[in-house]
């Protein structure tokens, strides 16, 4: 089970971290995707961490802002926003599959709960 954390109220312009961690396995292995949704639009996929601390940024209006990254010793995944702007406000969530990085909701079985991102002033 993952959990995602971090998420929150911040101006435009802010910074946040998000998490995405598991209680009783270990993400090691796993591609961690973070997604965000807004009500009423798709799923999107943000960027992917894979195993081997490879990386991927699928939304090309985070480029440059976000930066995913991986801590195995604390069995965390992170999501690092900077230059957050109204347009970001959404629920972030993460998900892990075996092997290879993906932007597609389905190829995802295990997913976080989900935490609120709001960039406003």
């Amino acid at each position: 089970q993952l959990q995602a954390s971090g998420g929150g109220l911040v101006q435009p312009g802010g910074s946040l971290r998000l998490s995405c961690t598991a209680s009783r396995s270990t993400l090691a292995p796993y591609a961690i995707t973070w997604f965000r949704q807004v009500p009423g639009k798709e799923r999107e996929g943000v960027s992917c961490i894979d195993g081997g601390h490879n990386s991927w940024t699928y939304a090309d209006s985070v480029k440059g802002r976000f930066t995913i990254s991986r801590d195995n010793g604390k069995n965390t995944v992170y999501l690092e926003m900077a230059s957050l702007k109204p347009e970001d406000t959404a629920v972030y969530y993460c998900a892990a599959r075996s092997y290879r990085c993906s932007a597609t909701r389905s190829a995802f079985t295990s997913w976080g709960q989900g935490t609120l991102v709001t960039v406003s002033s």
